[in-house]
């Protein structure tokens, strides 16, 4: 027999949901909404969504066309599916659609105190103007060359040194040294280090992850306590775990003071420097700013380089004339620099390409601040914004042959050599558009085509061999969605040395 909760929350929902579709109804009689699923009572069009949002959201846009509206829960959301439509919201709309939509995700970065899921104002401002002057910024980026090259080095060499290569893990090792020895002066991950730095690597994962899930108490409001998917108390757990790395993180720089004198890093910048616009940088803008920098910077950019190696792998043919182009600009004698990047076409465009077809972040999201109107539908405050860059970027009438991976797409006379991935050609928005564009594109973008055109130059790579009568296993490019888009499998692979042995000292 059921017992009374039971019954009034069933009686609770019923009437929720019979009068909400029926306010629902009313108010879509009074503006003109986007076509969209109809959706369920109550939930709405949640259960259409699926666990691979950005594909289901790319499937529902091929009926419903390039602007869509969903009903989800009692939250209304607009999905934009192409270049022009992006456009629309990114572009001529940019002010009107500046700001996150606050989600159960944004505890992680202590209630969107950070710059990623922060509301768009003065201490946003601030803690951008920060970042690019001292570490995304294009002078940022000169003074930054030495640490990548150092980490560049030890990556190739625990390269050179391993049996077998598990990619993702390598590659977010080398990227976190990377962002903490420009913020905090020192690696982060050592070899068998079982401090801070390994704790961090594997809750980036577990944020990750559940950062991308579409929360049924974000869209339903009164039945977000009960936590019916898990997702809020997992993110509540993880949080307190980052909370403490962070708090041990800054105690030890604290202590290290003595080190820097007159050098001051970012981490010093932020705590000394952060109140220069009358809008004080306090523990936890600092802390959730941090935590931007490590799962962003490090994610984002080994994701991006781990689905490029894994697509050259895929076809000898393309691999080939990638190595070739390098050999012929660097030679065996040694390895790749940053300064070569500018000689090297084919591997330019072999990062676009991948950026096309993998983006990072599939989904940008943003919430309406005012009521607006695109394309004669009416957009009401509040309603929220996906850009599926995804489906953007397989759209037929943006690109031929789109689920082709085909890097020659971006060279030569043709339309696709003169997109770039800097925000202005909606075609290609990997790191977004507008205001709220992604501060570490640049560092990003250099840190793909270095790393990559490195692994490529100075490995052999193949596939382990599963068996004796097997043979080598097959790539599998399935996706896993998260708040970033990752392999499903992560890539192992056999890597052997092609260079001069003094291009690995």
């Amino acid at each position: 027999m059921l017992s009374t909760d039971y019954l009034l929350m069933a009686l609770f929902l019923v009437i929720t949901g019979f009068l909400y579709t029926h306010l629902f109804s009313y108010r879509r009689r009074h503006v003109k909404l986007p076509p969209g699923p109809k959706g369920w009572p109550v939930v709405g069009a949640l259960p259409l969504i699926g666990d691979m949002p950005h594909q289901s959201l790319a499937v529902m846009a091929k009926q419903y066309g390039p602007l869509m509206h969903l009903r989800l829960g009692t939250t209304g959301m607009v999905v934009a599916s192409t270049p022009a439509m992006a456009r629309a919201f990114l572009k001529t709309l940019d002010a009107d659609f500046s700001d996150r939509p606050y989600t159960v995700a944004a505890r992680l970065t202590y209630d969107a105190q950070d710059m990623v899921f922060g509301q768009y104002g003065p201490r946003w401002k601030l803690m951008r103007k920060l970042t690019s002057l001292h570490i995304l910024g294009a002078k940022a980026l000169e003074h930054g060359a030495a640490v990548r090259q150092e980490e560049v080095g030890v990556l190739v060499r625990a390269i050179r040194d391993a049996a077998t290569v598990n990619v993702p893990e390598m590659l977010s090792c080398t990227m976190a040294n990377i962002i903490s020895r420009l913020v905090l002066s020192r690696r982060m991950i050592e070899v068998e280090d079982e401090g801070p730095a390994s704790r961090f690597k594997d809750l980036v994962n577990q944020a990750v992850a559940l950062s991308g899930q579409f929360n049924i108490g974000d869209f339903i409001p009164s039945i977000a306590w009960m936590n019916l998917q898990g997702i809020e108390g997992r993110l509540k757990r993880t949080h307190g775990k980052f909370d403490q790395i962070m708090d041990e993180m800054i105690e030890l720089h604290v202590k290290a003071a003595g080190e820097r004198e007159g050098k001051p890093d970012f981490l010093d910048i932020l705590m000394a420097d952060g109140g220069d616009s009358g809008h004080a940088l306090d523990s936890n803008n600092i802390k959730g700013l941090l935590l931007d920098l490590f799962i962003g910077g490090t994610d984002t950019s080994s994701n991006t380089i781990e689905w490029a190696l894994a697509e050259l792998m895929s076809d000898p043919t393309m691999l080939g004339r990638a190595r070739e182009e390098l050999d012929r600009v660097i030679g065996h004698d040694r390895r790749l620099c940053e300064s070569d990047l500018a000689k090297l076409p084919y591997l330019r465009a072999i990062c676009k390409e991948v950026l096309r077809k993998h983006p990072a972040m599939p989904l940008i999201p943003r919430v309406a601040t005012k009521d607006s109107q695109v394309d004669g539908y009416d957009i009401p405050r509040g309603t929220r914004l996906i850009v599926n860059t995804w489906a953007i970027g397989r759209d037929p009438e943006a690109w031929e042959d789109p689920l082709k991976f085909m890097p020659e797409r971006f060279l030569g006379d043709g339309k696709g050599a003169e997109i770039s991935y800097w925000g202005n050609d909606f075609e290609l928005i990997p790191f977004g558009g507008g205001r709220r564009i992604c501060a570490g594109m640049r560092l990003a973008a250099v840190v793909v085509e270095y790393i990559l055109g490195t692994l490529v130059h100075a490995f052999d790579w193949k596939l382990p061999e599963v068996g004796a009568a097997e043979g080598a296993q097959m790539m599998n490019m399935e996706e896993s969605f998260g708040l970033t888009l990752r392999k499903a499998v992560p890539l192992t692979a056999i890597a052997r040395p092609r260079l001069s042995p003094s291009a690995y000292v």
